[in-house]
This record gives C-alpha cells, sequence and structure tokens, in this order.
C-alpha cells in the first residue's frame, strides 16, 4: 500500500472518528426524549414514548421561542447582507475624502469584545424605546464590520471590466451593485448570510439584557429558564433541546455545502 494510500484511509478513519464523537451526544439527547424519566438507556429494554414531547409543549412555549428566534435571525440575516453588500461597495469601488481612514474605523470595531459594549447598547435601546422589543435584538448586530470586510475584500477581486462597461451603459452605483456585485458575489454572500444566522440564533447575552417579556424571548433565552425548572430531571430538558436542535439542524442539511465552503473562505474568495 502506497503512501498516498495510507494517507487517505488515516483521513477518512479520523473523519469517521470525529464523525461519531459529534454524532454520540445528539443521538443521546434523542433517545432520552424518547423515553420515559428515570428509565436507563443503556440498560434493559427501551420504551419510547412521546409523553415527554407533549409534556413539554403544554409546559413551555417552545414553538413561540423558536418563532422569534426564526423571525429575529431572518431579519437580521438580511439585513445584515443588506447593509455590509452596500458599505463593502462603497469602500470598494467608490473613491470619497477619508474612505481609507473610515475603513480602518470600521474594521477597529473587530478589535472590541462584544462585552464592552453591552452597556452602550442598552443605555442606547432604552433612550430610543426599544428595550424588551424584537426590533433591540435585531439593530446591533446590522453594523458589525465583519460583513464589511468579507464582502469587500471579495468586491476587490472582482474584474472591473464589468463596472466599466455598465457605466459607459449609463449604469449608475445602484444599478452596478445590484446588477453586477450582488450576482457575482453570492458565494461570499451565501456564507455570511448563513454565520449571521446561526449567530443570532445562537445569542444568548444580549437577549438576556435586553429581553425581559416572556412572549418575546427567543429560543436560547427560554430553554434555560425552562431548565432550571427540571433541574432533577433530564428527559423533559432533553426533549425541549431536541424540539430547539431542529430548525438548526434543517439549516445545517440544506445549506451544509455553503457552511464548508464559508469556513473555506479566506480573504473574500472562495478556496
Amino acid at each position: 500500500m502506497t503512501m498516498d494510500r495510507l494517507y487517505y484511509v488515516f483521513i477518512r478513519v479520523v473523519a469517521l472518528l470525529l464523525a461519531v464523537l459529534f454524532l454520540v451526544p445528539i443521538v443521546w439527547m434523542l433517545l432520552l426524549s424518547f423515553t420515559p424519566e428515570g428509565q436507563n438507556i443503556f440498560g434493559g429494554a427501551l420504551h419510547f414514548t412521546l409523553d415527554n414531547y407533549k409534556k413539554v409543549l403544554s409546559l413551555a412555549p417552545i414553538f413561540g421561542w423558536m418563532g422569534n428566534s426564526i423571525i429575529v435571525s431572518a431579519v437580521t440575516t438580511v439585513l445584515v447582507l443588506l447593509f455590509s453588500s452596500m458599505a463593502a461597495y462603497a469602500f470598494s469601488r467608490i473613491r470619497f475624502p477619508g474612505s481609507k481612514l473610515l475603513f480602518l474605523l470600521f474594521l477597529s470595531g473587530m478589535m472590541i469584545p462584544a462585552e464592552a459594549t453591552l452597556i452602550p447598547l442598552y443605555l442606547l435601546m432604552r433612550d430610543f424605546g426599544l428595550l424588551g422589543t424584537r426590533t433591540s435584538l435585531v439593530l446591533p448586530a446590522v453594523a458589525g464590520p465583519m460583513g464589511i470586510f468579507i464582502l469587500k475584500q471579495f468586491f476587490d477581486g472582482l474584474p472591473k471590466d464589468l463596472e466599466e462597461a455598465a457605466r459607459m451603459d449609463g449604469a449608475g452605483f445602484f444599478k452596478i451593485w445590484y446588477s453586477i456585485f450582488l450576482p457575482l458575489s453570492r458565494p461570499a454572500l451565501a456564507a455570511l448570510g448563513i454565520f449571521t444566522f446561526i449567530g443570532a440564533w445562537n445569542d444568548f447575552v444580549w437577549p438576556l439584557i435586553s429581553i425581559s417579556d416572556k412572549a418575546y424571548m427567543t429560543i436560547t433565552l427560554g430553554l434555560p429558564m425552562f431548565q432550571s425548572s427540571y433541574v432533577q430531571q433530564y428527559a423533559l430538558p432533553m426533549t425541549a433541546n431536541a424540539l430547539a436542535a431542529i430548525p438548526v439542524l434543517i439549516v445545517f442539511l440544506i445549506f451544509q455545502k455553503q457552511i464548508i465552503k464559508g469556513i473555506a473562505f479566506t480573504g473574500g474568495k472562495e478556496m
């Protein structure tokens, strides 16, 4: 067996072991969610039941929390893609006084820990009367510098001939951005959109500070509150976690290729 073949087999074995390692907690969670409370899933015959799901749905507004998370994550993703792409196009193609300095100021925001902005964000949302609303969950994530940086790097690599030809046909900045740059930057937009959605879905600290009404709680905020009421039980918290994991698993299964491309996406270019 050649060295290349041995390396190929080694990589496959390691990938298989890692896959099993990551799947074990998910399988364990699903098994607990379908078994009665107190039953040992590793000993004796298993008795599967849907009672845990019925009980969880009757005790907690899981679907309401999931709906809030979906709305917040979807709106955040759309606004991030919209504003980040417009700002990236301006920094990449429009020359104006102080553009480089302004871009550096945007990049400097990447060095500021998110925890350092919690108090200013809280005071800002309070002064605008937005605390306790879904708007307060969306707005802080819209102007993230990471999206602008990624898309600008991608826009810088696009050929200028297409833009010059469009200008000769009388196209303005907005039409060039909409009809040329957006279609050509689908890989970058897909990667940014997926990671923005997942980041908004998993956000916990800011919703914990800004939301107090249970009607507007997201799933990441509602689950700990539900689990704290059943600290001596395992089946019900695992059932709630299984329900909360369904949308994320669906997103991963549908967009797994784009997620892998996004991970390999560096410098605004597709690897």
